[in-house]
């Protein structure tokens, strides 16, 4: 689940999503399935998933046949090669699978072309679902499905290297101000006190804790401009320029994770995937996770999760939506947490899940004040002009940057 740079793959897949946005105006996307013949025997579900390996490949599997055998259906999982690539194809082509995973950051795309059944106010306890999580997957008033699970971002401490500093748990940054004080001790030890990764997807968390974001609530008008996001991505120009802050290039390292894992930095904010990340090629490594230090407007951090679409298209939705409710079921939630390593998106089962991972508290506490993403279709080029800009922060100029993505963005909305 965690955000990385392009790949061949990626844009493979973003253009998929592309032919697929331009096929959908004429193929009858727009009525929401409105046409399609219901079936209300015996479903034959065709479920696809972005899975991130065979232990979560085997988990789906089992609790879908589970569920095949308890209602008289049947539901073959497919694990996906390339999810969006593969997913948009099947839209386009008007054989969409029944029920499919679908990350956030392309939620709106599928929304807004009538690729996705607006089933989210037929689940059962909706609400139990953290607010953050049904706002993300909230398009034009519309909840359109259930959020499968989330992470967020936290601060990671090396603490083998934080003693080394010559700091102790007093020092632990709560605040910008205590970040800023913390680093600059560990560059007067001469390390780097923050890996941070080069995207929107990290320094973005910056901007929220100031009271800031790039879109508005509802995804149809661009906010970054603002003095709230200047300022804060000022703070983190400075961050760089005075070497407290380096990015993972400049580490020699693929993600800000590899270079905590390497002992090239102090400090990194990355989300609960670094665990397993750790454990398999770092396992000496000895850290601990705390909340992000708040902004001057308070904390903030940012979420990243997918949901459990339904097409359109299928002819066995009110079968998917049975599907969909015992996928999200609490129980169920902890099982796949259990399986492979994902926080459950209901609220009703935090303090079962912290109990079973207590060092994952900061990440879970994140929904509280996460931030999901760009919330509007269409913006693929203009958050890659965004990363770009973002990459060269360092000698660029804040306020530019952030103009410059409310031009494009408005472009891309038709605004």
């Amino acid at each position: 689940m965690t955000p990385r740079t392009l790949t061949r793959a990626t844009v493979a897949g973003l253009a998929a999503v592309a032919l697929f946005g331009s096929a959908a105006c004429g193929s009858g996307f727009d009525d929401s399935g409105k046409d399609t013949k219901q079936s209300s025997g015996p479903a034959n579900l065709q479920i696809m998933i972005g899975s991130s390996g065979d232990a979560e490949t085997k988990a789906v599997q089992d609790a879908a046949a589970k569920w095949a055998s308890s209602s008289g259906n049947s539901a073959t999982v497919t694990p996906a090669q390339d999810l969006t690539q593969q997913l948009g194809q099947a839209l386009a082509g008007g054989t969409p699978p029944d029920v499919f995973y679908v990350d956030a950051t392309r939620f709106a795309d599928y929304a807004s072309v009538g690729a996705l059944e607006p089933y989210g106010d037929k689940v059962s306890n909706k609400d139990d679902f953290y607010e953050s999580l049904r706002s993300t997957f909230t398009y034009d008033g519309k909840l359109y499905c259930a959020p499968k699970d989330f992470s967020t971002l936290a601060l990671e401490i090396n603490t083998d290297l934080w003693a080394k500093a010559g700091l102790t748990d007093a020092d632990v940054p709560t605040t910008w101000d205590q970040l800023t004080a913390a680093s600059q001790k560990i560059k007067a030890k001469g390390m780097v006190a923050l890996a941070l990764g080069d995207t929107r997807d990290r320094i973005g968390a910056f901007m929220v804790q100031n009271g800031g974001w790039l879109m508005s609530k509802d995804g149809k008008q661009p906010t970054a401009d603002t003095p709230e996001n200047v300022e804060a991505l000022e703070y983190v120009k400075t961050l760089l320029t005075s070497g407290y802050a380096k990015f993972p290039k400049q580490l020699d390292a693929g993600w800000s994770g590899e270079a905590f894992g390497k002992g090239k930095a102090v400090m990194t904010i990355e989300g609960n995937w670094i665990k397993g990340a750790l454990q398999n090629d770092f396992p000496n490594v000895k850290y601990k996770v705390v909340p992000l230090p708040a902004g001057p407007k308070g904390q903030g951090t940012l979420s990243f999760t997918q949901c459990w679409g339904i097409a359109a298209k299928s002819q066995y939705k009110e079968q998917a939506i049975k599907f969909v409710e015992a996928m999200t079921a609490g129980d169920q939630q902890i099982a796949f947490a259990k399986a492979f390593g994902v926080m459950p998106s209901r609220q009703s089962v935090r303090d079962q899940y912290t109990s079973e991972f207590p060092a994952d508290t900061p990440f879970i506490e994140g929904a509280a004040y996460g931030q999901g993403p760009v919330n509007a279709p269409k913006m693929d080029s203009v958050l890659r002009d965004l990363e770009a800009g973002l990459q060269g922060l360092a000698s660029g100029d804040p306020k530019a940057i952030l103009g410059n993505f409310d031009k494009n963005a408005k472009a891309a909305l038709g605004g």
